[in-house]
């Protein structure tokens, strides 16, 4: 079987171009500076937004990376606003998931406001799943030696649910919003959508709030919230971080 092109260690899957950057994108950042390969696909390519082009978003996606410094992007071609967990789409998943080789996955949370959000997470976790089977069969991912992901996580920002753990973004919170900023489609002020989107003048105080509010959580300044299902596992007490009092 052919070797895996640009294998990363790990791999952010999101409904659309940006999500990665508002919602673990510092958590990538911080993960790239430890020296770990870190990736993003996108499940579609923005054709149905309110603002800006497909065209537009793929070359600010690309420019987002680069802030990210992200080892491999790439955006499918799942239909943008109608995602649906089917077969197909999961073998389209699980071809990525056997090609990139991560340790670990994360997913957006599975309770969203955007369909797109909540339906990703099932489909990026079954996706996962399939590609470690051997036999599996479809979409080309025969050709590709069977791998599954070692961890899945939830990235939990805009979900009412209490975080697993907190991931420290406060070195990185600058070039986290700088990548959310690449996509002046979307976030510059203009007319159009102008009711949906928040303005660009608020957009720095917002995220930046709420980034506080996580690292508050866990002691830091600055933070990105997750939510893994499985329990933890502690090796040493006097070792563990976060202050009780």
């Amino acid at each position: 079987m052919p070797a895996p092109a640009n294998p990363v260690d790990v791999l952010a899957i999101a409904a659309h171009r940006d999500d990665v950057e508002q919602t673990c994108g510092g958590t990538l950042l911080r993960m790239a500076s430890r020296g770990l390969r870190t990736g993003i696909l996108d499940l579609t390519q923005g054709e149905s937004g309110t603002r800006g082009s497909a065209e537009e978003r793929a070359a600010e996606a690309a420019a987002a990376a680069k802030i990210l410094g992200v080892t491999h992007r790439e955006a499918l071609d799942l239909p943008d606003g109608a995602v649906a967990n089917t077969l197909e789409n999961r073998l389209k998943v699980a071809r990525e998931i056997r090609q990139l080789r991560p340790r670990v996955v994360i997913l957006p949370y599975w309770e969203a406001r955007h369909p797109d959000h909540a339906i990703a997470a099932p489909l990026g976790y079954e996706a996962c799943f399939l590609a470690g089977l051997s036999r599996l069969q479809g979409n080309g991912v025969e050709e590709l030696a069977p791998h599954r992901p070692f961890k899945i996580i939830y990235a939990s920002l805009y979900a009412d649910v209490r975080p697993s753990f907190i991931v420290d973004i406060t070195e990185f919170i600058d070039q986290r919003h700088a990548s959310l900023m690449a996509y002046k489609s979307q976030y510059a002020n203009q007319q159009q959508g102008s009711t949906l989107f928040v303005p660009e003048e608020e957009i720095r105080e917002r995220t930046f709030a709420e980034a506080r509010h996580y690292g508050l959580l866990a002691g830091v300044k600055y933070g990105e919230p997750f939510v893994q299902r499985e329990v933890g596992l502690v090796d040493d007490l006097a070792l563990i971080p976060v202050q009780s009092i």
